[in-house]
């Protein structure tokens, strides 16, 4: 199996097809299993999908006192220099960019802080802020412990993290990760970035309400609103040609625009999935 070893962590990744490189960034709870039905399409559409479980995720190594580090302040800005060390491993000098839900947050601190690796961003189903603190917000939407969940699902999320499954997981219903744990706020970084970005957002999260697309959207100095009508949090899962055909329409209309000089409209067109 493929493991780039990073600041002392073995992380696992997978690249499939020979197109232009797409980093797919997991959600907060995910892995690169998670990617089963849109990796295939991307190859098909001309894209080289790279995707990578982070520290702790998926077959990743944890490394020491990850528990500690899941929820401390270290974990976003970490996030972000292992991914950069991450891209110089690869000798990949920028890329496009996927970021699902926490995923998303990665790829918008990435995006701010290395402007010229980044060529274009969607991010999908991404908390823009809260109003309450995390801890709040996660006992709230995520009730039930880890036991307590379907054996379906329980069986899902042991395949993608192995023995650690439950312990991580009942800490991630409380609070940690990019989210963190008091108040989120991700505008102030969300104004920072210069790359093209795509906010794909569904109509029917059970996490964040559509309004949140339409603040992360307004925030973003070149940004697109797409917004994929009667899909749950999980846009990847739930509608995977259409969150597939916006990702490549977005990213094949940024490269035209590359080639032919075309630049950015302030007129920011919002689109919608019939």
């Amino acid at each position: 199996m493929p493991f780039a070893e990073i600041n002392g962590i073995k992380l696992y990744f997978e690249i499939h097809g020979h197109g232009t490189p797409l980093l797919l960034l997991h959600h907060g709870f995910g892995c690169v299993k998670m990617w089963g039905k849109i990796v295939p399409k991307l190859v098909e559409n001309g894209y080289k999908p790279i995707c990578y479980d982070r520290k702790g995720y998926g077959q990743s190594d944890e490394g020491p006192d990850f528990m500690d580090f899941y929820v401390s302040d270290q974990f976003r800005p970490e996030s972000v220099m292992e991914l950069e060390s991450f891209r110089d491993w690869l000798g990949v000098d920028s890329f496009d960019v996927v970021g699902q839900c926490e995923g998303g947050v990665v790829a918008a601190d990435y995006a701010a802080k290395y402007p010229d690796r980044v060529r274009s961003i969607v991010i999908s189903s991404t908390l823009c802020y809260s109003s309450v603190t995390m801890h709040e917000f996660n006992l709230s939407k995520f009730s039930r412990t880890f036991d307590e969940l379907d054996p379906e699902l329980r069986n899902k999320l042991i395949g993608w993290h192995g023995e650690r499954t439950k312990p991580f997981h009942d800490q991630f219903r409380q609070f940690g990760g990019a989210y963190g744990k008091g108040l989120f706020d991700l505008r102030p970084t969300l104004r920072q970035i210069n790359s093209p970005t795509l906010v794909l957002y569904p109509d029917r999260s059970f996490l964040f309400e559509v309004e949140q697309g339409v603040s992360f959207y307004r925030n973003l100095p070149r940004g697109e609103l797409a917004v994929l009508p009667n899909c749950g949090h999980n846009t990847y899962e739930q509608q995977p040609e259409e969150y597939v055909s916006h990702i490549v329409n977005f990213f094949d209309r940024r490269r035209l625009d590359g080639v032919t000089g075309i630049s950015g409209k302030s007129t920011r067109p919002v689109t919608c999935v019939g």
